[in-house]
């Protein structure tokens, strides 16, 4: 498949056949990510969009039963951009049965009511969606563009269009300095959110970013691994979705965890203690990566 610069999807795509309908990333201010920092965003030509699923479908049609739609958040196109490209989607694969994408709060407040319930109907079934923090204070360090309440606002629209949500959280960007308040105040908004997924990584200071500027000139310092943990700890243990499946199998995490919060939060917090106690061994720093 043709594909413009680096491409990234969520573990959960590991699967899935990759579109990319945009290039870069809408926001693109989130002062930790590097991940679109070489691209200026914009939709691409319909015509190389439906091309490539064209090229998709003659290779590989009857395989594919999933497909994320990139870049950073692919949300941001209106509906006459994402009419054609879910159309295509839906009549090249038979046994397609998921569409995905990256959003932010902020393109998905964008919307409206109707919009959302339209691309629902469409075939756009989940989002991944980032807040990172629950903590009004480090989402604006963070510059992630979006408050504890707009978030929140975001999410029950998603739901009363009945598009699942996805919400990443991550560990260590509050930095020491706000560690404990960034912890219960990510437990805090995921239980708000209520998404039907929830999952934690583990912040790296990419060079480059303004975040790692920050580190360099000391004003910021990333918890060491017991507190990373300790965030996850607290993450877990206050967290009170209504039946969401908790993950922290990203390469970034020191510990990867599933189970669903809150039925299994004491197994869940029960590992993270033997852990912390180091009892269960650690993935080594050379099996971590972004």
């Amino acid at each position: 498949m043709r594909y413009e610069g680096r491409v990234f999807r969520p573990p959960s795509e590991g699967n899935s056949y990759i579109l990319q309908a945009t290039i870069g990333c809408s926001w693109n201010h989130c002062t930790y990510c590097d991940m679109y920092r070489d691209k200026q965003f914009r939709v691409r030509e319909l015509a190389q969009t439906l091309e490539d699923i064209a090229l998709a479908g003659a290779a590989y049609g009857d395989e594919v039963d999933k497909v994320f739609v990139a870049d950073g958040d692919a949300l941001a196109m209106t509906l006459d951009q994402w009419q054609p490209v879910l159309h295509a989607l839906r009549d090249t694969f038979p046994r397609l049965r998921r569409i995905s994408a990256y959003a932010t709060a902020r393109n998905l407040n964008e919307k409206t009511a109707a919009e959302l319930q339209q691309l629902r109907q469409w075939g756009l079934s989940l989002l991944y969606i980032g807040p990172e923090s629950g903590d009004d204070v480090t989402l604006k360090r963070i510059a992630k563009g979006a408050t504890f309440d707009e978030h929140v606002s975001a999410a029950h629209k998603a739901h009363a269009a009945d598009i699942k949500l996805s919400a990443i959280f991550l560990l260590g960007a509050g930095g020491t300095e706000r560690s404990h308040e960034h912890a219960q105040a990510s437990a805090r908004l995921a239980t708000e959110m209520n998404p039907r997924f929830v999952s934690c990584l583990t912040l790296t200071v990419v060079p480059g970013t303004p975040l790692a500027k920050l580190e360099d000139s000391g004003r910021f310092t990333l918890p060491y691994i017991h507190g990373l943990l300790g965030e996850m700890r607290t993450f877990v243990d206050l967290a009170a979705p209504h039946d969401a499946i908790f993950r922290s199998n990203h390469a970034s995490n020191y510990l990867p965890l599933e189970g669903r919060l809150p039925r299994d939060r004491k197994r869940i917090v029960e590992v993270l203690d033997a852990a912390l106690s180091g009892r269960i061994p650690l993935r080594p720093e050379w099996a971590r990566g972004l």
